[in-house]
């Protein structure tokens, strides 16, 4: 497989080290200081994998839609408005965008769709996510993507920490807490209380090793796919 890398954070050099022992080429790499060069660059690639900011979509969307080069993506921290233009991208190329590429993350996903629609309203959910220090974004795209999961209507209010005499809680929202310390990988936690009991699913990453293997699965699964956007869910589970 040959990829065009986007993102020359921890991500990025992770993702070049184990495709480069897997056998596969990297054929140019990009960070926001050059990324502007992306534009002269004609089709050189099977797949493009951007774990970048959504700084970098703009430059990005301009590349696939003047190659086909099929997309994978990462990056998280993206307005509605960048991901209306990521789909868009799903007319001239294969798309597949997730904010976790972890295998357990993904079930993790389908359990709580199972789960939340027999606990809700019943039980109140709070979701509490922890990451490294060095971490830009609040609350990490997985915890967002999670609550997709557990609301898909969006019936529940998001309520991001509490402070001061902030009332009764309600049974009409849900808690998304963030916290930023050390070199966590990634630690997400959903919490349904319930009366009388409580039930916890937690996630953990012991390093990005497992999203990075996790992606570059999927994007050898990309070429020759038709052009639209993929779900994560629909390709690992097949519905």
């Amino acid at each position: 497989m040959r990829y065009i890398l986007i993102g020359r954070g921890k991500m990025g050099k992770l993702i070049r080290e184990t495709a480069t022992a897997a056998g596969d080429e990297i054929q140019a790499a990009f960070g926001h200081d050059d990324l502007d060069q992306l534009g002269q660059l004609g089709k050189a690639a099977d797949v493009v994998i951007d774990f970048s900011r959504p700084e970098a979509l703009p430059e990005i969307a301009a590349y696939v839609r003047r190659t086909g080069t099929p997309l994978l993506s990462g990056t998280t921290g993206y307005s509605p408005r960048d991901l209306e233009l990521l789909r868009s991208l799903g007319t001239a190329a294969p798309v597949l965008w997730s904010a976790n590429f972890s295998l357990g993350v993904a079930v993790l996903y389908r359990a709580l769709q199972t789960v939340s629609g027999v606990l809700k309203p019943d039980f109140d959910i709070e979701i509490t996510e922890t990451h490294h220090n060095q971490k830009a974004d609040a609350p990490s795209g997985t915890a967002k993507l999670l609550v997709e999961a557990l609301d898909p209507q969006h019936a529940l209010r998001p309520v991001y920490g509490r402070e001061g005499n902030c009332g009764k809680r309600s049974r009409e929202e849900i808690g998304i807490h963030a916290l930023r310390g050390g070199t966590v990988a990634g630690t997400h936690t959903v919490h349904f209380f319930g009366p009388d009991e409580e039930l916890e699913f937690t996630h953990r990453a012991a390093s990005r090793q497992i999203f990075v293997n996790g992606a570059l699965h999927m994007a050898r699964l990309l070429p020759g796919k038709p052009c639209g956007v993929y779900d994560l869910q629909k390709i690992l589970f097949g519905e």
